[in-house]
Order: C-alpha cells, then sequence, then structure tokens
C-alpha cells in the first residue's frame, strides 16, 4: 500500500488535480446556488394571499383614446354586471366601491410619520375577502375602522424608508406598529378615525375597508353622488379558461390576475435556473472528464511499475484504492467548501429577500445539501469504477 502511495506522489500533477479542483468547485457551487434560490425565493410567487381568496380576477372596461378625450364612462351598466355573472366560468362577481369623499391619511411607525397625502380607499363585498367578521366589520359610530394594506405599500417602506431610517421593518406579525390616521372630509363636515392595519394583501394594490363602513360614508359624507361600478371582481373555476379572454375580447374588458402574473414570474424564475444549472452542470462534467483524464494518465504512465506489483502480490483492490480516496477527497473538498460559499452567499441575498417580503418563512438548505450528496455519491461511484477497470486491464495483460 506504501509503495502504491509513494508511486502516486512521484508522478502526480499538482496543476492538473488544481485546474480540475476549482473547475468543479465553479461548477458545483453554480448547480447547488440555483437549486437553493430557487427553493428559498419560490414561496415570493406562490404564496396564497391570507386575506383575498384563491382564483379571482379583476374586470375593468378597456380605456382607449377616444374615451379618454371624449370623457366616456367606464363603469358597468347593471346588464352588463349581470351578463358577466351568468357566464358559465364565472362562479361569482362583485363590484369594488370607491370613496366618494375626501379622504387624507397621516401614518406612522415608531413615532415616525412616513405618509401624509390624500388617499383613495374602496372596499369589495365581505364574501371575497377571506377574514372573520369579528375583524371585518364596522358599526356606524365606532371610530376604528379595520385597514388591509397592498403588500407593495410595507415593502416599499421596508425596502427604502426603514433602511435609510434605521427603522423596524413591519412583518405581519408587527401590524400594531402601524399608526395609521384617516381624516374624511364632506357633506360640511369632518371626521377622523383610526385605521386598524389587519395585514397585508399580495393580490390588491388597493386600500381596502369593509364594505359596511364604505356604504356608510358615502352616505354620511358624499349622500348626492351615486358610487359607479368601475371595476369588478369575480372569482373563476380556472383562471387558465381559454373562454375568459375571448370573452373579455369581445366585450372589451380587460382582465388582469395576480396569480397568473405570479405564475408567468416563477415560470421565468425556474427557465433562468434551468439554464445556470445547466452551464453549471456542463462545467462540473467537463472538470470531472478532466480528473478522470488525469487519473487515466498517471494509471496508464504507471502502467509497468503497478504491473510488478500485481505479480509480487498486490491484490487490484489494493493498487486501485490510493487512487480512489485521492478522487474521493478532492470530490469531498469541492462539496464542502461549495456548501460553506453557498452559505455565505445565501445569507446576503436572503437579506434582501426578508427585506422585502418579511411574510415569508426561512427555508433550510436542504436541497442544496441532498443534491449536494447525491452528486457527490454519483461521481465518486464512477470514478470508483472506472479506476478499478484500469487496474483490472493491467491485472488481466499478465
Amino acid at each position: 500500500m506504501n509503495l502504491v502511495w509513494k508511486l502516486l506522489r512521484q508522478h502526480i500533477s499538482i496543476g492538473q488535480f488544481a485546474g480540475f479542483f476549482f473547475a468543479n468547485l465553479f461548477g458545483m457551487f453554480i448547480v447547488l446556488l440555483g437549486i437553493q434560490f430557487y427553493y428559498d425565493v419560490q414561496p415570493v410567487f406562490t404564496a396564497e394571499d391570507s386575506f383575498m381568496k384563491a382564483d379571482y380576477m379583476t374586470v375593468s372596461k378597456r380605456i382607449g383614446t377616444t374615451n379618454t378625450l371624449s370623457g366616456g364612462n367606464n363603469s358597468f351598466a347593471n346588464a352588463e354586471i349581470e351578463d358577466i355573472k351568468s357566464q358559465s366560468f364565472i362562479k361569482d362577481a362583485g363590484c369594488f366601491t370607491g370613496n366618494e369623499f375626501r379622504v387624507s391619511a397621516k401614518m406612522g411607525i415608531s413615532g415616525t410619520s412616513i405618509i401624509n397625502s390624500e388617499i383613495f380607499i374602496q372596499s369589495v363585498p365581505d364574501r371575497f375577502v377571506d377574514v372573520s367578521l369579528d375583524q371585518w366589520n364596522y358599526s356606524e359610530g365606532d371610530k376604528t375602522v379595520p385597514i388591509i394594506l397592498p403588500r407593495t405599500y410595507i415593502n416599499m417602506y421596508n425596502f427604502g424608508f426603514a433602511q435609510s431610517r434605521s427603522l423596524p421593518r413591519i412583518s405581519d406579525g408587527l401590524v400594531g406598529l402601524i399608526d395609521l390616521r384617516l381624516y374624511i372630509h364632506g357633506n360640511g363636515g369632518q371626521d377622523e378615525f383610526r385605521g386598524k392595519v389587519i395585514g397585508f394583501s399580495n393580490k390588491l394594490n388597493e386600500i381596502l375597508v369593509p364594505e359596511s363602513f364604505m356604504k356608510w360614508a358615502n352616505a354620511r359624507y358624499a349622500p348626492q353622488n351615486t358610487p359607479s361600478a368601475n371595476r369588478l371582481l369575480v372569482t373563476v373555476d380556472n383562471p387558465g379558461n381559454p373562454h375568459i379572454s375571448e370573452y373579455a375580447d369581445n366585450n372589451g374588458y380587460e382582465i388582469s390576475s395576480n396569480s397568473a402574473d405570479a405564475e408567468k414570474a416563477a415560470y421565468f424564475l425556474r427557465l433562468i435556473i434551468s439554464l445556470v444549472m445547466v452551464i453549471g452542470i456542463v462545467i462540473s462534467a467537463l472538470s470531472f472528464y478532466i480528473l478522470m483524464l488525469s487519473i487515466y494518465l498517471l494509471v496508464q504512465k504507471n502502467s509497468g511499475k503497478l504491473e510488478n506489483l500485481l505479480l509480487i502480490g498486490y491484490s487490484p483492490k489494493t493498487v486501485s484504492k490510493p487512487y480512489q480516496l485521492l478522487t474521493l477527497l478532492l470530490n469531498v473538498s469541492v462539496l464542502i467548501i461549495a456548501l460553506v460559499v453557498l452559505t455565505v452567499v445565501r445569507t446576503q441575498y436572503m437579506d434582501v429577500v426578508f427585506t422585502l417580503y418579511p411574510q415569508i418563512d426561512d427555508s433550510t438548505m436542504m436541497p442544496s445539501v441532498i443534491t449536494g450528496l447525491s452528486l457527490l455519491f454519483l461521481v465518486t461511484l464512477i470514478n470508483q469504477y472506472v479506476i478499478y477497470k484500469k487496474i483490472m486491464s493491467i491485472w488481466n495483460r499478465q
């Protein structure tokens, strides 16, 4: 055994093995990074909204140049709403209701004001909001109004304002830190309400209040105005049904679905990561080929001496073992260093992910660890077989 090790050390090429090591390290890192990044970021696109029921779409009338210049009405008539409800692919439909009065808002976090401007609030029928009625209810005379904010609002705060002012970042569990005041003007009166933020919606970009509050407030502060249905919220059996887009095109409607947008984003994410992983696999395959070629040439170079060792009683298993251990050591070192580098890189990009999306749960590194161990097992198994087969070919020449 010692003679084989001595023979191996005398003829080993440090440059060749160093080239294999760094090439394989780079390829392995790319593969593991692609898999880990996909599992870490995937919840951003696939997470369900805890406040809005699934499979919904928003419907509005297409705004053209003629309508814009002529000031045409883009609201839905009752007959149009009933026609939409009667379609076989529509499960339910309801109207967005906006405020017909002026609303100003002041929002602060930890004593720091971050918003002080006029805003537009909306409501949808309560059956579309997946929140218990004890949280999503307003009674006349209450000075507290439940509110659901768009997730994009809090993302802008966390990633921009909070980071630059060293303020606490807000997640779903810290909504109590938000101090929101609503100032309503209309019909010769003005009142102040406290907005109680109960959560954030991933699917809607509107500031939502209960339907009961919106009906009361419009009647109280703008009795002369009749709210118009400019947009509809509909639920469907299958968002991918081609009849939906066909119906919308025939009637001049625009349909948007955040779930469809998220699916497209997730698809492109998978596509990009797949391309990156293919590059990593190609690099790893080439480095693996370099290693096997180096080992093959090393064995071939020492074939005469190895044959003598076999003749004096060394078994093929004993002769091949040092070469097998060398490849195993190189492959294990590559995996360990790749995982260490991945841990450092993952810490950096996860800080950004948690800043933008504090609601997502932290994932583990098990996907990359399992993938790395699987590749290690496969490559090592091939290495052991090829080396042993080469030694056996020398043995069979005797």
